[in-house]
């Protein structure tokens, strides 16, 4: 637009994935405070002389100024990243770990997926996007664990919190014993469509443990109720979502991996397993 000059604002960010342009910048995707999900331009930051291109790598939290209008009213959906300053670099602290790794890829996955309308306000998926990222590098609970409570966390604030107390259906309050993903959560006996599943109760209880932030419960969670709670998390958000989430297959659900360093792809494009990977 003739006339039309570029504003400058400024705005905290988690990276959540970057890839590869012409041959020394980068289109870095933010899911920024004010903001909501936006996409911007690293100008040179592939160069080795570059001042912040260390910065701008996946899973970090960082202050930046851009260069856009912070509207979308005019001009290019591409911003223009002009300073940024490292706030916490997260994921630096689990590059190497394959497990931490890739949970951080699928939650940065699901955020972009949580965030399908660019330069929408979204505090509170920030805010659970950064405290997901600080529980990774703190390594504080186990990362399939962290990674499920995003999800259904992520899930109850985009409405899709699936029944755990009462019955999805007819809403009879009770402890059910069948879980359909269809039908939205636990159901009971009378509401059971063919094909329900039959989770332990253990596993109903860890994920209405994940959900509300009990992590005593969660921690002590057998290996086996942690994954068939992780099946039915999976299961639940994909049906959501109405396709798959690429980075899920890569997560690592049976703890530490031996002789398996991380390798980020080359090129990563939206959706890919590696959603936060850096080109």
């Amino acid at each position: 637009m003739p006339g039309y000059r570029r504003q400058l604002y400024r705005d905290d960010a988690v990276v959540l994935r970057v890839q590869k342009l012409g041959e020394s910048d980068r289109i870095i995707t933010l899911l920024t405070r004010r903001h909501g999900r936006l996409r911007a331009v690293a100008r040179g930051v592939r160069r080795t002389t570059s001042r912040f291109g260390a910065r701008l790598e996946p899973f970090g939290h960082v202050d930046l100024q851009l260069a856009g209008d912070p509207q979308g009213n005019v001009g290019s959906s591409l911003h223009t990243v002009s300073q940024v300053e490292g706030i916490e670099l997260y994921g630096k602290r689990f590059l190497g770990d394959y497990p931490r790794y890739t949970s951080a890829s699928a939650i940065a996955e699901t955020a972009e997926r949580l965030t399908p309308v660019e330069r929408e306000p979204s505090l509170r998926l920030f805010q659970l996007t950064l405290g997901a990222m600080r529980a990774l590098a703190d390594g504080s609970h186990a990362s399939t664990l962290v990674l499920d409570a995003y999800l259904l966390r992520g899930m109850a604030l985009a409405g899709w919190a699936p029944a755990l107390v009462t019955c999805a259906v007819c809403g009879t309050p009770g402890r059910h014993r069948a879980f359909s993903v269809p039908a939205g959560g636990c159901v009971c006996s009378d509401c059971r469509p063919p094909g329900a599943a039959h989770p332990a109760p253990a596993t109903i209880d860890l994920m209405s443990a994940l959900t509300s932030g009990d992590w005593r419960i969660a921690d002590a969670a057998e290996p086996t109720v942690r994954r068939e709670c992780s099946g039915l998390v999976a299961a639940h958000l994909q049906w959501h979502l109405e396709r798959g989430l690429r980075s899920l297959p890569l997560v690592d659900r049976d703890g530490p991996p031996t002789g398996r360093p991380v390798s980020p792809p080359t090129t990563v494009r939206p959706g890919n397993a590696g959603g936060g990977a850096t080109a």
